[in-house]
């Protein structure tokens, strides 16, 4: 369900907007792993532009699709319990030292979304347990997928 949801807020994003979306978090490893991770919310990233200058784009897309914003701060929207936040794409190189000019596109039924590599996943999860909140709330399951990650790069 998440997936398909991440699917038609990028189509739209696609079309409306000419944005391709980066699909990011436990959703987006789920699909490089090819396994459930129990992903608890959709987390997208895309240009700054559109978290700042052209934010209402965002927020019309979204209040068409049945979300309403709830966290302006954390440009986080829910609909019927699902959460889908947006960040920064720009963000990933300062934060995990990502170069997102390599960051490969995925095209699936005719929606394009970037999807990060493994080796970019391990960069994240490394980075983030390193953030207090995260490495206090979340650093076993942060672990977890660290592990995950290094067992399907040891089996290619």
């Amino acid at each position: 369900m998440k997936k398909k949801e991440f699917l038609q807020i990028a189509n739209e994003l696609n079309e409306k907007l000419s944005i391709v979306p980066l699909l990011f978090g436990s959703l987006g490893l789920e699909q490089r792993l090819k396994m459930s991770l129990n992903a608890e919310d959709i987390d997208v990233l895309i240009p700054e532009e559109f978290l700042n200058i052209r934010w209402q784009c965002i927020v019309d897309i979204m209040n068409d699709n049945g979300y309403t914003l709830y966290d302006l701060h954390e440009h986080a929207f829910d609909k019927d319990g699902l959460s889908l936040a947006y960040a920064s794409i720009e963000s990933l190189t300062p934060f995990a030292n990502i170069d997102i000019a390599n960051i490969p596109i995925v095209n699936e039924d005719d929606i394009r979304y970037y999807l990060l590599e493994l080796p970019d996943y391990l960069k994240v999860y490394a980075a983030s347990s390193q953030d207090g909140y995260r490495n206090t709330i979340k650093n076993k399951q942060d672990q977890q997928k660290i592990d995950l990650i290094h067992s399907a790069l040891a089996a290619k």
